[in-house]
């Protein structure tokens, strides 16, 4: 509830901010007239590509991102079958997709954060799985995949201890946010601290993508060309400078020129519309200069090669002897220094690091890394390794080899990818007041089967027990609130629920429930979630089918899942049996690992844990889901301690002792990740 008033808020708040949205895009379009382009498209009139529907959206912001991004979106296109979508805002990063792999992207804009107009941008596109990178997280868009059913992958997510010190100051809203992604993989361990700390539910540290760096054939050959134009040279490249570091570069270059008269500082701005305010501050400082916009290229006596082109910073590192990594002499926070460490180049870099404080900790920590504040200090560095060359090529190549040690994160994410792509492998059926989600290898089954030969689609006599009982196929029943149907279909026996409501509430109005989206129905949020553990190896049944059926100004809904064969309850087996020390263990281990998945269970009792064949199983996940945080767990725990003595009290037999749940929490805690309590406190 304060989640959605927040939202509420937000909204009435962009609202209200449009004409300032509108005079900041004109003013971005005096410096870029790119900005003035595509209007129609910022707003969601245009809707995505149709050639794009129903596969993968990658969002990366700016061009920074996409260029982060590049392994990525190379292994999506190798090893995924659905079509591939990447987004952004900037018209530079927009430059940049368009001349990636033409043909076979997709492109277009990210409409801003309306509520309607993103729902039905979102709706158009149909993705079957969301990924954004870093920490793009946009309140409507995440609001809008979670009411659709479309999974969120937040990839390379990094937060500082500055960042998340203001996301705790709006906690709802944040929090609210974070429980709406369906899997956060972070840069480093302080930052999925973090983010389990404010809240995510499934969190893990899969490393910076940008680890994982392929160096375009076009940046190598630039390079190559380059080179010629260099010889003789010391070439100190400053890279992605920002407003009020480059009055500090240049002078620092002119105190270091005194020692090394070869001196060349290639600077590149961060952002092109700093390009001529650049040249400017050049020429103010009296030195010689030529710019790589202009094609001209640099003399022996010219002082700065200002790099005002997009694209080709990977090529100035590879013509470097050292770089300095920019927006850290400001309080911006550093940028990244890994494709300066993937050169083996040494690395030079301001005090202001909180960006990437961890990667840094880590370069401080090998000696692969110098900083310096100020201009004096700067040149002093220069000049040290140009006294001593052989220490800059040992930092140089200690990063390097920190560097290489840290691959393999692209993999890591392409395996989540995949994961959730598979968790969306259902078959969707939608005419009229009824909307079913199907397992496609159930729905395949029961064709084979023959059930569906007079059937053109999927239909929803399929969730009904008349439509059993006509294929002779109910082989049991359950009755206990109301009656539960077993049936045999697709090679196994499934279980088929209609969802009732329970207490005074129940009485009036049995099986009608508020209105809601498809995707937060009942019957769907169960299918998907049981979908999510099953493929994640946790003991649950496979849902085949859940069905949504729109009654009036509500609805009404059922589920159909694979009974577990010859499984009791735990409360039936304590009647007829004591569980031994190791059995009590299993039991123990088995909540603990879906408390490690931060799956909660919202009734977890001695009814709903089935024991078969040595193997014990956890069931009923109406009103459940994925939660944040650890306090839940030990209220889980203690409902089912209860729910054992309730039934020693009411029982006449029942094999069950205190002393049985100490047992049960060995196995609980033998399974603990040690750090998982302690890490969620600290900053």
């Amino acid at each position: 509830m304060k989640f959605a008033l927040l939202r509420l808020l937000y909204n009435l708040l962009v609202l209200l901010l449009t004409p300032l949205l509108l005079l900041y895009l004109l003013l971005r379009s005096r410096k870029d007239p790119a900005y003035r382009h595509r209007f129609a498209e910022r707003f969601g009139l245009v809707l995505p590509p149709a050639a794009a529907r129903g596969g993968v959206l990658l969002h990366t912001v700016s061009v920074g991102e996409f260029n982060a991004a590049k392994p990525l979106v190379t292994q999506l296109l190798a090893n995924c079958t659905e079509p591939l979508l990447v987004s952004c805002t900037t018209p530079t990063a927009s430059e940049a997709i368009r001349a990636y792999a033409p043909g076979q992207l997709q492109h277009a804009y990210l409409p801003f954060d309306y509520p309607w107009l993103t729902k039905r941008w979102l709706k158009a596109l149909a993705p079957k799985l969301v990924v954004v990178m870093e920490t793009e997280l946009w309140p409507n868009l995440l609001q809008a995949c979670f009411e659709l059913g479309i999974p969120v992958q937040l990839v390379n997510a990094r937060l500082s201890a500055r960042s998340a010190k203001g996301y705790r100051r709006f906690y709802w809203l944040s929090a609210g946010l974070l429980a709406r992604l369906s899997l956060v993989q972070t840069q480093d361990k302080n930052s999925a601290r973090r983010f389990k700390a404010l809240g995510a539910a499934r969190v893990e540290n899969a490393g910076n993508i940008k680890f994982d760096l392929s160096i375009p054939a076009h940046s190598s050959e630039l390079a190559a060309q380059l080179k010629p134009q260099l010889q003789g040279r010391k070439v100190w490249v400053a890279a992605s400078t920002h407003a009020g570091e480059d009055e500090v570069l240049l002078q620092a270059y002119q105190l270091a020129k005194a020692q090394i008269p070869e001196l060349l500082l290639v600077l590149v701005p961060r952002h092109k519309e700093r390009f001529d305010s650049v040249a400017s501050l050049i020429e103010q400082a009296g030195l010689r200069y030529c710019r790589r916009s202009l094609q001209q290229l640099p003399q022996q006596d010219t002082a700065v090669w200002l790099a005002d082109s997009m694209g080709e910073l990977l090529s100035w590192y590879q013509l470097a002897d050292w770089v300095f990594i920019g927006g850290s002499l400001i309080d911006r926070g550093g940028h990244n220094p890994l494709e300066a460490m993937a050169f083996a180049k040494p690395v030079l870099s301001g005090p202001y690091v909180f960006n990437f404080a961890v990667l840094f900790s880590a370069l401080k920590k090998q000696q692969a890394v110098q900083f310096a504040a100020d201009a004096q200090a700067i040149a002093a560095v220069l000049t040290e390794w140009q006294q001593q060359p052989e220490q800059a090529v040992q930092l140089g190549q200690t990063g390097y080899q920190l560097f290489c040690k840290e691959q393999g994160v692209v993999t890591r994410l392409l395996q989540r990818s995949q994961q959730l792509l598979e968790q969306q492998a259902f078959v969707y059926h939608e005419k009229s007041s009824d909307v079913i989600w199907a397992d496609a290898k159930f729905f395949s089954e029961l064709s084979a089967d023959g059930l569906l030969a007079n059937k053109t689609a999927i239909n929803a006599d399929l969730l009904r027990p008349h439509f059993w009982q006509q294929q002779q196929a109910v082989v049991g029943s359950s009755k206990g609130r109301n009656t539960v149907w077993f049936v045999k279909a697709a090679g196994s026996e499934w279980v088929l629920r209609h969802y009732y409501r329970g207490g005074l509430v129940g009485k009036l109005n049995k099986d009608w429930f508020w209105p809601v989206p498809v995707a937060q129905s009942r019957a769907m949020a169960e299918f998907r979630l049981l979908r999510q553990m099953y493929q994640a190896g946790l003991p649950v049944p496979l849902p085949g089918l859940a069905l949504f059926q729109r009654r009036g100004f509500g609805y009404s809904a059922d589920i159909l899942l694979q009974r577990i064969e010859g499984a009791q309850d735990l409360s039936q087996l304590l009647q007829q049996r004591a569980l031994t020390a190791v059995e009590w263990q299993q039991v123990g281990a088995m909540i603990r690992a879906f408390h490690q998945q931060q799956i909660w269970h919202s009734d977890l009792n001695c009814h709903n844990i089935l024991y078969a064949a040595g193997r014990f199983y956890l069931i009923d996940f109406d009103k459940c889901g994925q939660r944040g945080g650890q306090q839940w767990k030990a209220a889980t725990l203690a409902r089912l301690q209860r729910s054992l003595r309730k039934e020693l009290q009411q029982l006449p037999q029942f094999h069950w002792q205190d002393a049985d749940f100490q047992a049960l929490m060995l196995g609980y805690d033998l399974t603990k990740n040690p750090t998982e309590h302690s890490s969620s406190n600290q900053d």
